[in-house]
């Protein structure tokens, strides 16, 4: 019966894209990095170099094949673990404790080559190293860097790092979450949204205001903690293999000795946040790297009208774009962690580095989908990925327009979070 033969068919797994398209080779054989049109490798010290091949040849060969199943699954691939651990960049700029000590350029390189194959595993291992770790070891005790960093920076252990709340986004500094004191500890009551890995992380690093002196604090919480409830958002339509939580805080009791003594106002988190900025900031810089690899080599895999794609003027004006963004977005991230390792970095640089690197990255992308056509909406050949994923990371760490705020704040002196209505209502 016709009714039956349809029924039948329903479900049916979809053809393998080698065989679907056999025209183009897909991202999980991932192409060769050929953006580097500047030779800005030459800028790089040979360590530096090193660790960027390094991670680069081993994200290639075993984070590419997995990733496309688990973006679309929004599951994320534990057993992938221990190959990011391989990969040993957890802890970055951190000396001792287990850590690598790399320099803020070498750590950048690492996490933009991991975003060149997979945004949602660089953010991943951002937040785990450049927020939760990073803010262990700046502003813990010596007891707390040697009871958690070395864990950390194998991966045995894993962390999350929670500002963000339900109602306070960019207005991070007006968090309602409160720790109060009590004996042999403080009792944590609050939310916080949007918080990556939080829905395995065994280590949550929280920011409460502290009810006596009504300062922002901070804390270390362990997964399974009395009162401590993380629900996985879903849905997302970006970087979907990250786990990020909505995470309920009820008379959650720390300990003393998991109270961080370096974080006594928000200030402090700029410590931590001046690092991270120039993380992400390098993030859209490996995510184009990626689709610009993808395109040029299925630009010339693609035929149409018998000759391929590449042999169009439109396509190459395109292809060239994109590859100008990226030097130009290169130039900026390296410059940036120059400016950093010198102690010259101001937090309005840091903050025009990740708009503006997210922005032109935008565009790249956007260049990305279009020059693969139909293909540009399957994530099997990375660039419907990456579009979405940017995404994302073009609000988080400071929204474009927040980030242009501080870096506007900083060159003209003034400044213009608030409406000049609200601003002129509260200095009455």
């Amino acid at each position: 019966m016709p009714g039956k033969d349809m029924t039948s068919k329903i479900g049916m797994p979809p053809l393998d894209v080698s065989i679907a398209f056999p025209q183009a080779t897909s991202a999980s054989v991932f192409p060769p990095s050929v953006s580097d049109y500047y030779q800005f490798d030459d800028l790089l010290t040979p360590e530096e170099r090193t660790i960027r091949r390094y991670v680069r040849k081993l994200v290639e060969k075993e984070i590419a094949p997995e990733m496309v199943k688990f973006w679309e699954k929004a599951e994320f691939p534990f057993h992938l673990v221990p190959k990011l651990a391989a990969l040993r960049i957890a802890g970055g700029t951190i000396k001792g404790y287990g850590c690598p000590g790399l320099s803020i350029t070498a750590s950048a390189l690492a996490i933009a080559e991991v975003a060149r194959v997979d945004a949602s595993c660089s953010t991943f291992i951002l937040v785990h190293s450049s927020l939760a770790m990073l803010t262990i070891a700046l502003c813990g005790s010596e007891d707390q860097k040697h009871k958690y960093l070395p864990s950390l920076a194998r991966f045995d252990t894993i962390a999350c790092w929670a500002l963000t709340e339900p109602d306070y986004g960019s207005d991070a500094s007006s968090l309602s979450t409160t720790a109060t004191k009590v004996p042999g500890g403080w009792l944590l009551d609050g939310q916080k949204r949007w918080i990556g890995n939080s829905t395995f992380a065994d280590v949550l690093v929280v920011f409460a205001r502290n009810m006596s002196t009504n300062q922002i604090n901070g804390y270390i919480v362990k997964k399974g903690t009395a009162g401590l409830k993380v629900s996985k958002i879903e849905n997302k339509i970006g970087l979907r293999i990250v786990q990020n939580g909505d995470i309920l805080l009820q008379k959650v009791f720390v300990p003393d000795e998991d109270w961080l003594p370096g974080v006594n106002s928000f200030k402090d988190t700029s410590k931590v946040l001046a690092v991270s900025r120039v993380m992400v900031a390098w993030q859209p810089i490996g995510i184009a790297m990626g689709v610009y690899d993808m395109c040029h080599r299925y630009l010339q895999e693609r035929k149409q009208f018998g000759v391929p794609l590449a042999s169009f003027q439109i396509n190459q004006e395109k292809l060239v774009r994109m590859l100008g963004n990226i030097q130009g977005m290169f130039l900026v991230g390296w410059r940036l962690c120059k400016l950093y390792e010198t102690e010259k970095m101001t937090p309005g640089h840091a903050s025009l580095g990740k708009a503006w690197t997210s922005l032109k990255a935008r565009e790249t992308v956007s260049l990305a989908r279009e020059l693969l056509g139909g293909n540009g909406i399957v994530a099997d050949f990375l660039v419907a990925k990456a579009f979405c994923d940017l995404e994302p990371i073009f609000s988080y760490e400071g929204t474009y327009e927040i980030n242009s705020l501080v870096t506007g704040r900083e060159i003209t002196g003034i400044a213009s979070f608030k409406p000049a209505a609200v601003a002129r209502r509260s200095s009455l």
